[in-house]
């Protein structure tokens, strides 16, 4: 499926470079490619046109990346970053980002990443490889009005789908809304939510049982009181994680 690209570079040479390489290895998959030179440029791109995948420099004309990755993660595309403050790959992949890939990054190395996010433009070695999930993310950007709030995931019980949107119900309960559809969210939170079903991504640690209903039907009952629906193909690996839980050691 095509999707559209913003790529936020302020350096002519890399972003050329980034341009054209995602380019050869992405192809036709690329609807659109947009580039943002700065801060501002790359906010009015995100809010005219509904981006898919961003390429994020840290360092924009001498200006801490960081004060906007937070309000990137909170949108509905996905956040690879380029950038040489390895240190702060952490960070990053802490905040949900899908990828960090480190100046100055060879074809192969950005490739790795573009199949991260994309895994059907794989070929060669690296659909033999297969390509591993990012991090679990810590941290999930909400966007509230103006603001960005982040939310501890171990606070999120559970993400509903609401049609291209997501909607966390937190332990306090209180719900914030998530510009990412749970497919995307999976992605970044793979480490500690499964997907019990088609339109919840639900907390691993939220699950306290398992329970049949008629018509060969289950359901899984949370924590906080919530008894959500869950897939019959999910069914087992949900068995597998209780049982794992009451037996491991205290």
């Amino acid at each position: 499926m095509a999707f559209n690209l913003l790529i936020v570079e302020d350096e002519p040479l890399v972003a050329k470079r980034l341009v054209r390489l995602s380019g050869e290895v992405m192809g036709e998959r690329i609807a659109s490619s947009r580039l943002a030179i700065d801060i501002r440029s790359a906010r009015g791109v995100l809010a005219d046109e509904p981006i898919d995948l961003i390429l994020l420099d840290l360092n924009l004309t001498g200006k801490d990346g960081f004060d906007l990755l937070r309000e990137f993660t909170a949108k509905a595309a996905h956040t690879i970053v380029v950038s040489a403050e390895t240190d702060r790959a952490i960070e990053a992949f802490d905040l949900g980002v899908l990828d960090f890939v480190a100046k100055p990054f060879t074809r192969a190395r950005l490739e790795k990443a573009l199949v991260r996010f994309d895994p059907s433009a794989s070929g060669g070695e690296l659909r033999a490889g297969g390509i591993t999930p990012p991090p679990c993310a810590k941290q999930v950007a909400f966007e509230v009005g103006p603001r960005v709030e982040t939310v501890d995931v171990n606070d999120i019980i559970y993400f509903k789908g609401a049609d291209k949107y997501s909607e966390a119900t937190l332990k306090n309960g209180s719900i914030k809304f998530h510009s990412k559809p749970l497919s995307r969210l999976e992605t970044i939170l793979s480490g500690k939510f499964i997907r019990s079903h088609k339109s919840f991504l639900v907390h691993i640690e939220a699950i306290k049982a398992l329970r049949s209903r008629e018509g060969s039907r289950y359901e899984i009952d949370l924590a906080d009181g919530h008894s959500l629906p869950i897939g019959r193909t999910r069914v087992d690996h949900v068995r597998r994680l209780l049982a794992a839980r009451e037996t491991a050691p205290a």
